[in-house]
C-alpha cells in the first residue's frame, strides 16, 4: 500500500508533455550582463536637490589633469548648479513664488561651501555618469545644509522679511531671514513686525504682551498730549 502511495506522488509530480530539453552547455557558463547606471540610492544632483539619503557609489578613474585643473573644474561645475537649486529651494518652500533676495542669501552660502569642495583636486567630485565620489561626502553633506537651512528660511521667514522690508522694521534685509528663522530677532524688530506686519509675520512672532516694548520718547509723548489738546 505504502509503494502504491509513492508511486501516485511521483506521477503526480511529473511534468507532463515531453521533457525539457537540456540547457545549452554556454548558458551557465556567460559572464554575468552588469548594468553600469546609477542605482536609485546614488548620489546626485538630483538627491541633493531632494534632500533624500543616498549612497556614494562613483567609480572615479584617475585624473589626467593636474591637480589645479581637476580643482577648477569641481568648483565649477557645483557653482554652474547654485542657481537652479538655490532657485527651486526657494520656489517650491513657498509654493513657486520666487524671492530673488533669498536666492541671493542661498547663492552666497552655496559658493562659500563650493569654495572648499575642489576636494583639493585629487579626484573629480562627480563620474561621468552625475555620481558623487566618495571623497566628497563632507561637501555634497555641507551643501545638503545650505538648502536645508534655506528652505527653512523660505517657509518661515520669507514673508515676513518680505513685509518687514516694505515696512521699513529695523532688522530687515538678508540678515533678517536667519533672525527670525531662529527666532533671534531682537525686541525692535519684533514690536515693529507685531505692529506693521503681524499677520505676515504670526508664525514667527512670540505673544504680543510678551514683546518688549520702548517706553515714548519725551518729545513724543509731549506731541501726543498736544494734539490731544
Amino acid at each position: 500500500m505504502k509503494a502504491m502511495l509513492l508511486s501516485l506522488l511521483f506521477l503526480g509530480a511529473a511534468p507532463s508533455g515531453p521533457a525539457p530539453s537540456s540547457l545549452p552547455p554556454e548558458a551557465l557558463g556567460a559572464p554575468p550582463l552588469v548594468d553600469a547606471s546609477p542605482t536609485a540610492w546614488s548620489c546626485t544632483i538630483d538627491t541633493l536637490r531632494a534632500g533624500k539619503e543616498c549612497v556614494f557609489e562613483a567609480e572615479v578613474p584617475p585624473s589626467k589633469g593636474t591637480n589645479a585643473d581637476v580643482e577648477s573644474a569641481n568648483i565649477k561645475l557645483l557653482k554652474d548648479a547654485s542657481r537652479a537649486l538655490c532657485s527651486e529651494a526657494v520656489s517650491n518652500a513657498r509654493d513657486g513664488s520666487p524671492d530673488p533676495k533669498l536666492v541671493a542669501v542661498c547663492e552666497r552660502k552655496y559658493a562659500d561651501v563650493v569654495g572648499r569642495c575642489g576636494i583639493e583636486g585629487n579626484t573629480p567630485v562627480v563620474d561621468a555618469k552625475g555620481r558623487f565620489a566618495p571623497a566628497a561626502r563632507a561637501c555634497y553633506r555641507a551643501l545638503s545644509s545650505v538648502l536645508q537651512d534655506v528652505q527653512l528660511m523660505a517657509s518661515v521667514a520669507s514673508t515676513c522679511c518680505e513685509c518687514a522690508a516694505r515696512s521699513q522694521c529695523p532688522g530687515n534685509g538678508e540678515s533678517c531671514y536667519a533672525a527670525v528663522s531662529r527666532q533671534q530677532a531682537g525686541p525692535t524688530t519684533l514690536a515693529c513686525m507685531d505692529e506693521r506686519c503681524h499677520d505676515a509675520c504670526s508664525m514667527m512672532l512670540p505673544p504680543s504682551a510678551s514683546i518688549p516694548r520702548q517706553a515714548p520718547s519725551r518729545a513724543s509723548q509731549q506731541h501726543t498730549d498736544s494734539a490731544s489738546l
